[in-house]
């Protein structure tokens, strides 16, 4: 398995918390769960962190079973609509989007 993450890094703007989080669920949840060969869609919001210095306020991981998949999923139309329908959320963002793709193993 491989899971695709985006890891949105810093801090939301002040006052705009649950503008933010209303966004992502109403905009980017349909779209995101739309990729195609997708397994599963994990949305992630940070509580708490033992590092206040590298905040993750949302993570969101997909889960794919071939590396190959991601590949399409990653040129496909859906993937350009997200990225488009993305720049409000990250604009509300005092930070950066990294991606990273892993190979997955569950015990």
């Amino acid at each position: 398995m491989f899971i695709r993450c985006a890891f949105f890094k810093g801090l939301i703007k002040q006052g705009k918390e649950e503008e933010f989080h209303a966004y992502w669920r109403e905009n980017l949840v349909p779209l995101w769960s739309a990729f195609p060969h997708l397994l599963e869609l994990r949305v992630m919001r940070d509580v708490e962190s033992d590092d206040e210095e590298s905040r993750f306020p949302l993570v969101m991981a997909m889960r794919f079973a071939e590396r190959a998949h991601i590949a399409e999923a990653l040129a496909s139309p859906t993937r350009w609509e997200s990225k488009e329908v993305s720049k409000p959320l990250i604009e509300m963002l005092e930070g950066h989007v990294i991606h990273t793709v892993f190979e997955t193993d569950q015990f």
